[in-house]
């Protein structure tokens, strides 16, 4: 799957971001807790290596929470890092993070702390801010990039905190990590084909969760395959087209609809082993990727020096 959609005010957001991280002691980045790895953005990670940062496992209500802990603990054995579920459900766990930014430089405790969060859209990080500060100060949205400028905020406790608008990267190289954006709405839906993405969706479901699908859809046994679940679903939902074919499109938008309002249960699609074994196969694809290429590239100057 190829996402698409690098729009320029993520550029500008990138270039603000590199302008003022000097001034920045602390880094909170927002994560979705149903996908920790695939919703972090590398180019944050780059930009705050030397920084204390605070990773918030945001909606952590609708993910599964045996593998929220999970990735709570993979990355607190990073150095610097503090890694906290959060949620719109638990508004006070949010305020303490105050506290929590003046702790991470206990050198500066006393005096101004600036603290930049960042995230990729959707990830819920405006309700956070909104929530944190106790007023209406970043706009909400269930659609990808609300955020458009960068914000500074005056909070509690001598800290300021520096907003940043959503950002995506213009390639992201492993592509599971891809349909998994694509899953939760961290992406537009104009920039996927459903049916696409609902197959994705449905073969990691009945592998992963097969009893959630079985009590939502009220089935005794699941189908073996995606396609035929998608189909059994459809037929179900009365999402048909003439003839009596499934539409599948039109049943793959429900299944992905009651994946991210958690009617389905609490899911993640992540866990930090599965991502471990990606990203070696990942790195294998790339160096084959690079020697097709450095190949490619020797025998074009190999065919020029004939002449």
């Amino acid at each position: 799957m190829s996402i698409n959609w690098y729009p320029g005010h993520m550029f500008k957001a990138t270039k603000e971001i590199k302008e003022i991280l000097n001034k920045v002691q602390v880094i909170i980045e927002v994560v979705d807790a149903r996908l920790p790895y695939s919703s972090e953005n590398p180019v944050i990670g780059r930009l705050s290596a030397d920084k204390p940062t605070i990773k918030l496992l945001n909606k952590s209500d609708l993910a599964d929470p045996k593998v929220t802990q999970l990735w709570i603990d993979h990355f607190e054995t990073q150095q610097q890092v503090k890694a906290i579920a959060v949620s719109r459900e638990q508004p006070e766990q949010i305020r303490s993070l105050s506290n929590l930014i003046k702790q991470m430089v206990p050198a500066r405790s006393v005096g101004n702390i600036n603290a930049m969060i960042m995230g990729i859209p959707n990830v819920g990080k405006s309700t956070l801010i909104n929530t944190l500060s106790g007023r209406l100060i970043a706009k909400t949205g269930n659609e990808p990039a609300v955020t458009k400028r960068q914000q500074r905020i005056i909070l509690d406790n001598g800290v300021t905190l520096f907003d940043t608008p959503g950002i995506l990267w213009p390639k992201v190289e492993n592509q599971q990590s891809a349909y998994r954006l694509a899953t939760s709405g961290a992406i537009k839906d104009t920039a996927m084909e459903y049916d696409d993405v609902g197959f994705f969706a449905a073969e990691y479901l009945l592998k992963y969760y097969p009893e959630n699908l079985k009590q939502r859809y009220q089935l005794d046994t699941l189908p073996d395959s995606e396609l035929e679940f998608l189909e059994t679903i459809g037929r179900q939902r009365g999402a048909l087209v003439s003839g009596g074919l499934v539409n599948l499109n039109k049943i793959s938008k429900i299944l992905l609809t009651e994946f991210r309002d958690a009617t389905l249960g609490r899911i993640s699609l992540e866990r930090p082993a599965m991502i471990e074994q990606e990203l070696i196969e990942l790195h294998i694809r790339l160096e084959k990727e690079a020697e097709k290429k450095k190949a490619k590239k020797e025998a074009r100057k190999k065919r020029i020096s004939r002449r």
